[in-house]
């Protein structure tokens, strides 16, 4: 095909495209009741941008009219699934505030809940199999707390049992997410930041499948510090309570974390790491959110020890060496 012919075919898109905008831009002399009827149409063709057309007119053209109320609600409803999801938490926020009393506030919590809830399963994590407990908690964190909100309020709500199952889910995600970063501890070599991690567990995610992660945390981290009474203590409450748990092996504790060392190819000796900053990028330096927020947990919790305790880092062992030491492998230092 000429360029001639594919200039034509791409005229003809954009004046097809020009005209469909205009046929959908709505008519001024639109009723209430028809743009309310026009929006429940297109709502169950399941049409949501033209959906939220509707009802954003309906709104603005008739704002104390007997659907007001109705579209407002229905507005959050097609944004959500739409997956706009902070235009259906800002119209869900708005509504709690300017309706609190209505009969179905309930339905604006709830949905408020489902947009965090739902923040984090974007496309490739509905269709690939992610683990959601090592992502970054803060919309779990937030889902949580607004299901909560709901709950609290409106106990007997028909939303409420199906609140209530979401949020054994999210705390289980939650406690999960801790048991990682209490992994992570471990192999950084800061054991007290893994037990007091795995304490937290225990004493705030009682009846999820990660308390038995928690206690094996104590038990390694506590042996990692000689603090044998703690963790024998910790290791009978583990033996007890969770005799299947993977890091028992007849009865006996097995699970040992080693620390974390990187490999250094063949290239980096060769380069003596010289090009390992100018072939990473920036933003790859810490593969996902989590092990930054982790990363910056760490070293909250290092500088919140004592100095005289605090185990040096390789920094701070070793003077930092210079580009010519490096390009001559320390011969002339």
């Amino acid at each position: 095909m000429s360029i001639k012919h594919l200039m034509l075919v791409g005229l003809v898109v954009l004046l097809a495209a020009c005209s469909s905008n205009k046929a959908n831009v709505l008519d001024e002399s639109l009723s209430e009741s028809e743009l309310y009827a026009m929006a429940q149409k297109n709502l169950d063709a399941n049409n949501y941008s033209m959906a939220i057309d509707s009802l954003r007119a309906l709104e603005s053209r008739y704002p104390f009219g007997r659907f007001a109320e109705q579209a407002q609600l229905e507005l959050i409803y097609a944004y959500y699934q739409s997956m706009e999801l902070e235009a259906a938490k800002s119209s869900a926020d708005r509504f709690i505030r300017l309706h609190p009393q209505h009969p179905d506030v309930d339905y604006a919590y709830y949905m408020r809940g489902m947009t965090s809830f739902t923040r984090d399963r974007g496309l490739f994590e509905r269709f690939l199999p992610l683990d959601m407990t090592r992502r970054d908690p803060g919309a779990a964190r937030d889902s949580f707390n607004e299901f909560a909100q709901l709950v609290s309020r409106y106990p007997d709500s028909r939303y409420a049992p199906d609140a209530r199952l979401r949020m054994v889910y999210l705390r289980n995600l939650l406690a999960a997410y801790d048991a990682h970063v209490g992994h992570y501890y471990l192999k950084r070599g800061a054991y007290v930041a893994a037990a007091n991690r795995g304490r937290y567990i225990v004493e705030n995610f009682q009846q999820t499948p990660a308390v038995g992660d928690g206690l094996a945390l104590m038990v390694e981290a506590y042996r990692r510090l000689a603090m044998d009474d703690l963790a024998d203590n910790a290791l009978l409450t583990l033996q007890t309570n969770y005799p299947d748990h993977p890091s028992l092996k007849d009865g006996e504790f097995r699970h040992h974390v080693e620390p974390a060392q990187k490999d250094a190819g063949w290239f980096k000796s060769m380069t003596t790491g010289l090009l390992d900053k100018a072939l990473t990028p920036p933003s790859m330096n810490r593969e996902t959110q989590m092990e930054r927020e982790m990363e910056q947990q760490y070293q909250n919790a290092r500088s919140a020890l004592p100095k005289d305790i605090r185990a040096p880092q390789r920094e701070e062992q070793q003077p930092k060496r210079s580009i010519w030491s490096r390009m001559t492998f320390g011969l002339f230092d």
